[in-house]
């Protein structure tokens, strides 16, 4: 029986999506998001630059605790736990809007970026599909970060407690003065709660029109991103003098009115108000959800058709 050489080779090599059938997808999502780690040092870096500093700023600070301490053992319990309950609020806030930062830059640059530089070509011809790839983009903003702003945020947080009672140990006061005003497992247990509901699902839809227009526009993707809602804001306000769509936009960026308390992060104690079953079953949020969903299908679909810039 002759075989032709040609057959013998193409047999011999097998499809990219022969391959991808091979593997399974929670294999390739993993290498996908593993990959997307690899590429965007940001994702990490920042967050940890910024509690770098912070620290810094705090240690620096503890010069004159001792004798702050002192003067707050003159005031009432309220005003004492505001006092030093602030540095931690402040580290968790900057972290926060660190983390929103650059969830926001990197969901905008995620597909747009791969299509500049042309590696959009190399990416495709691996046996992982459009939707694999989109869905390990939209874990990043939505999921990883938030996981790793928290952890962030805790571990500053647990350093600072640290120092600060090893000054107060040092000056000869009790460290207790710090510890019965920072509860360190309910920041702990607000601060991922509060990063992975709000931060994360309730955000969802933002990231996901981010990577919309990242795997659409052909240039400056941040107007394409951001003009379209200041022009319907307008046109509404102009054509019936109502703000409905401005006031949505809020709505879903504050998380709504369910978990509104917990937004200002203070007081720290707040964790015992806090109702899952309610927040996560707020209309508001599946809604969110289900455009989060129109939108990455979307951007799959774009992601497939569109070509390098």
């Amino acid at each position: 029986m002759n075989v032709k050489p040609n057959a013998i080779a193409e047999s011999s090599v097998a499809s990219p999506s022969a391959v991808a059938a091979d593997v399974p997808a929670a294999r390739l999502l993993v290498w996908s998001i593993r990959r997307e780690l690899w590429e965007n040092w940001s994702i990490y870096v920042a967050p940890l630059a910024v509690a770098g500093l912070v620290l810094f700023g705090f240690l620096i600070r503890l010069i004159g605790f001792p004798a702050r301490m002192r003067a707050l053992s003159a005031l009432d319990v309220a005003h004492q736990r505001d006092a030093i309950q602030g540095p931690n609020i402040m580290v968790a806030g900057l972290l926060m809007v660190t983390g929103m930062l650059v969830g926001a830059f990197y969901s905008l640059d995620a597909l747009y970026g791969e299509r500049k530089d042309r590696s959009t070509l190399f990416w495709k011809s691996l046996p992982v599909s459009d939707v694999v790839t989109v869905a390990s983009k939209a874990s990043i903003p939505i999921f990883l970060l938030q996981l790793l702003v928290a952890a962030i945020i805790v571990v500053t947080q647990t350093i600072m407690l640290m120092a600060s009672s090893a000054v107060l140990l040092g000056s000869g006061q009790s460290a207790s003065t710090v510890s019965t005003h920072v509860p360190w497992v309910q920041m702990s247990l607000m601060m991922f709660y509060h990063l992975i509901v709000l931060h994360g699902l309730w955000h969802a839809p933002f990231y996901a029109w981010l990577l919309m227009v990242s795997s659409w526009a052909r240039r400056t993707p941040f107007l394409w991103a951001v003009l379209p809602a200041i022009a319907i804001g307008m046109v509404e306000k102009v054509a019936f003098n109502t703000r409905y769509f401005g006031d949505m936009l809020i709505y879903q960026l504050t998380g709504g009115s369910g978990i509104g308390a917990s937004r200002d992060m203070a007081p720290l104690d707040m964790l015992g108000h806090f109702e899952p079953g309610r927040e996560l079953g707020t209309p508001g949020l599946w809604i969110g959800l289900a455009v989060t969903a129109l939108f990455l299908f979307v951007a799959t679909r774009l992601r497939r058709q569109r070509g390098p810039i």
